[in-house]
């Protein structure tokens, strides 16, 4: 209670002035009538009646005992009503005060007290003016009773409202907060799935390059020095992958397409990194392309490649290959990648069953970027028997136009 009465609205503190006005204006034309008209009263006990009651009103709404404490209000209703009887004992204008009263008990002491204090109220208005005029009539009590209804309707029915409002002020709050919420985790899977997707590039892109090099720099060092010319061939070809990295680092700044895609359909781009792979890796690698070449998506394309360039990197560190293939087939509503090598072999459950750095990032990498597409990943391997990559990804009919 106390908080609705501290949070009022532009509207509401206008009702207070205008109920502030209606009591000094009310008990002003009291004091006139009885100075001026000849009542039948004492003026001076009407004025001192008036003023003591004027005090007691506006000494109220200063407190804020009152404004908090429905038991405070309750005596300050109370005392203020005392001094009114007293000028309803001085005049019989007096009744006029109860209208704003009506409105003060119904707002300070609750639906249930507030009903009772009008009613008795009324009961008094009826009682001074009958006692003022010598006799009871019912046209007497049909002003303070009518009084009592109008005021009672009216506030009754501003709270029902002033309630209404607020329940809306709080469903609207409720729904800013769960989109606030929602456009938080939103902005939170965003960022992740973009760390996902910087983290599948870098190595798939960078690292296989900065391996390539490494085990390039290392050939050059065991050239050294009886084969100088060989060791220089080896330091070029680090050089040439450290400017291809470079190229890469400057492709995530600017958020462009593989430098090895640029310009050219995915079947060029495969054969130039297999011709690649097999210059650094000092492995041989060899691209069979089956189909009728299409121009796919770029997120299509750039996905195979990149998948292409894990794959092999993989064999170049950890198979032993003599040799690679890689297979890009275009079939109807479907393109089909394949790496094969002939080296080790592994067991793919076993490694699916690592973690951090000993599981390595390429095989949930390319898994992740083929399932991204809605194509799927499969992986085929034992000890000793090699080691086979298999991607197929649907294609679009629009997608050869």
């Amino acid at each position: 209670m106390a908080t609705e009465r501290s949070r009022t609205t532009p509207v509401a503190r206008v009702l207070q002035v205008c109920l502030h006005l209606l009591v000094a204006g009310l008990l002003a034309l009291a004091v006139a009538r009885a100075v001026f008209v000849d009542r039948g009263g004492d003026p001076a006990a009407v004025a001192a009646a008036a003023t003591a009651m004027a005090a007691v009103y506006t000494v109220g709404p200063q407190l804020a005992a009152v404004r908090r404490s429905r038991r405070a209000a309750a005596l300050w209703l109370a005392l203020l009503g005392i001094t009114w009887a007293g000028v309803l004992i001085a005049t019989q204008d007096g009744v006029w005060l109860a209208f704003p009263l009506y409105f003060l008990e119904l707002h300070l002491l609750g639906r249930r007290g507030g009903l009772v204090a009008v009613g008795l109220t009324a009961a008094a208005s009826i009682t001074a003016w009958s006692w003022h005029q010598h006799s009871f009539g019912f046209a007497a009590s049909i002003g303070p009773a009518l009084g009592a209804a109008v005021a009672t309707a009216t506030v009754l029915g501003y709270q029902a409202l002033y309630r209404e409002s607020e329940e809306r002020r709080r469903l609207i709050d409720e729904l800013t907060a769960a989109r606030a919420d929602a456009a938080a985790a939103h902005h939170a899977a965003g960022v992740l799935a973009e760390r996902e997707r910087l983290a599948r590039e870098i190595h798939d892109t960078l690292a296989q390059s900065l391996s390539s090099i490494q085990l390039l720099l290392r050939a050059a060092q065991r050239a050294l020095p009886e084969r100088t010319e060989a060791a220089a061939d080896y330091v070029e070809q680090a050089r040439q992958a450290a400017q291809d990295n470079l190229d890469e680092a400057r492709r995530f700044v600017r958020a462009l397409t593989p430098p090895a895609l640029d310009g050219d359909p995915l079947p060029v781009a495969l054969e130039r990194l297999c011709a690649t792979t097999t210059a650094h890796g000092a492995l041989p690698v060899h691209l069979h392309v089956s189909g009728d070449p299409v121009r796919l998506p770029p997120a299509q394309e750039v996905a195979l490649l990149r998948i292409a360039q894990s794959a092999l990197g993989n064999t170049i560190r950890h198979s032993g290959a003599t040799r690679a293939e890689v297979t890009l087939s275009y079939m109807e509503g479907e393109v089909a990648l394949d790496v094969v090598d002939d080296g080790a072999g592994f067991d793919p459950v076993a490694v699916a069953g690592r973690t951090g750095e000993e599981g390595g990032f390429g095989l949930p990498s390319m898994r992740a970027r083929a399932r991204a597409l809605g194509g799927s990943f499969t992986v085929e391997s034992s000890p000793g028997q090699g080691a086979a990559v298999a991607v197929q990804l649907p294609v679009a009919p629009e997608a050869g136009q």
